[in-house]
């Protein structure tokens, strides 16, 4: 729903653009897109033979223009308006790669009349011609960028429409509720009477807590985006790095019988079947006289003050007691206790000290040993069932807000049927008052699917896509 007027004044819109979508270098093949309405009899000046079939792939040769030169012999594929990525005419040429054939044929093209795309310019021109809407536009920029299994499902979901569908589906919602304000209105004593204010209350209601369960997935999104920041806790020497550098899968972190070996705070990244997981290993928990130590030990502390989940470390049942003990007054986050070293533990049955008898223990540790790699699935699966009890909710199940415009979107419309719920309630507006509240909870889910009257939106939209996107 992208205002018509403002498509018709956008800056360059009736341009031809050209890119290349893939990176420049060292390649088997080089991709170049051109989009606009003369993309066709641009394209038509260097390529040969032409005319080609549309959406079909041709092996041609690309010449200077007037049929001059040959530069190479590439794959030429058309896309007819509007049957394309972007609504227009498009074309595209897949030429060898390298750095001088796809500079040669890019030069061509410009000279011919093309000009050389901006970032994120035919994702742009796809949403102008209604072939998008922004929310999935963003979800392209998400998949490019995507680090992880879960951003990359995520992306892959909202660009499929499930936000979108979810957004509009609330607009509904509102649209709805608002026409029953203005029925009763324009017609409160038609069929039975003026509509009861109990029924309204609860259509409110229940918009509010639909909006409410997709600001509760801001969390599941900021783990997304930034991973879920998982720190190995315990006393110096019991293997908290051997864990790390196990979980990781290379040795990031210095191993050594030395207590306090690690001085700083030591980050790698782990993915587990469900989240992105930042892990930090940490200086040991342990008064020090040592002041670089004690540094560490404070680095420590402020990782654990701010960790979604703690892994507690203890060679022995002692260790792993007085971690535990350490960790309660450090973090709020879940503690997962592990065992450490397990491959030295011969009988596990009569490791450590027994409970007191009609007592259970405490916890059940996980044993880990980063020798054989046992443990280690049990721990990450633990770390996945921690996460989801704290954050509530997987990447699959629903769709989530990941970026800042889209929680603000949501914020505003909630703040809005908020508002009118508490007027409506308490009866100190009139209901034409009262509906303008409704009115701007519309416009603010518009804003996230599609209504954009400022051109100065896109241009934040688009500004971190890559050039050929």
């Amino acid at each position: 729903m992208i205002d018509p007027a403002l498509v018709r004044n956008l800056v360059g819109a009736e341009d031809t653009i050209i890119a290349l979508a893939t990176a420049p270098g060292r390649s088997a093949i080089a991709v170049l897109r051109m989009t606009g309405w003369k993309a066709l009899e641009i394209a038509g000046m260097h390529v040969d033979p032409w005319p080609l079939n549309a959406r079909k792939t041709s092996l041609c040769r690309i010449f200077e223009s007037g049929h001059g030169q040959m530069l190479d012999q590439a794959l030429v594929t058309v896309f007819i308006t509007p049957d394309s990525f972007t609504g227009e005419d498009l074309v595209e040429i897949s030429s060898h790669g390298g750095h001088y054939v796809p500079a040669r044929i890019l030069g061509a093209l410009i000279a011919s009349g093309a000009r050389p795309a901006l970032p994120g310019e035919f994702t742009r021109r796809a949403v102008l011609n209604g072939k998008l809407d922004i929310t999935q536009a963003e979800a392209i920029g998400d998949l490019v960028d995507a680090s992880s299994g879960a951003m990359h499902r995520l992306a892959l979901g909202q660009l499929d429409g499930g936000l979108s569908r979810r957004i509009a589906l609330l607009r509904a919602d509102v649209v709805a509720l608002e026409a029953l304000i203005a029925y009763d209105i324009d017609f409160p004593e038609e069929d039975d009477g003026p509509i009861p204010r109990e029924r309204i209350i609860c259509a409110a209601s229940s918009i509010i807590e639909s909006l409410d369960a997709l600001l509760a997935t801001v969390p599941a999104g900021e783990v997304v985006r930034e991973g879920a920041v998982v720190v190995i806790g315990g006393e110096p020497n019991v293997g908290k790095s051997s864990l790390f550098n196990c979980l990781v899968g290379q040795s990031r972190a210095i191993v050594t019988e030395v207590p306090g070996t690690t001085r700083d705070a030591i980050e790698g990244f782990v993915e587990t079947d469900q989240w992105p997981l930042q892990l930090v290993d940490t200086a040991g928990l342990r008064e020090t006289q040592d002041t670089i130590e004690r540094i560490g030990v404070k680095v420590s502390e402020r990782y654990l003050g701010s960790a979604h989940v703690v892994v507690a470390c203890g060679d022995s049942k002692d260790t792993l007691d007085r971690t535990l003990g350490i960790l309660g007054a450090l973090s709020s986050a879940p503690v997962i206790p592990v065992r450490t070293k397990a491959d030295l533990i011969f009988n596990r049955e009569l490791d450590g000290k027994q409970p007191v008898e009609g007592n259970e223990p405490r916890y059940q540790p996980i044993w880990f040993s980063a020798e054989t790699g046992e443990g280690r699935s049990q721990l990450l699966a633990s770390i996945d069932e921690a996460l989801g009890s704290t954050i509530g909710i997987t990447v699959a199940e629903y769709p989530v807000l990941m970026r800042a415009r889209h929680i603000y979107g949501i914020q505003e419309a909630r703040n809005e049927i908020g508002h009118f719920e508490m007027a409506w309630t308490d009866e100190k507006l009139p209901a034409p008052v009262a509906a303008v509240h409704l009115r701007s909870a519309v416009i603010s889910l518009e804003s996230l699917i599609g209504a954009v009257s400022s051109e100065d939106v896109l241009d934040r939209v688009f500004s971190a896509f890559c050039v050929g996107k």
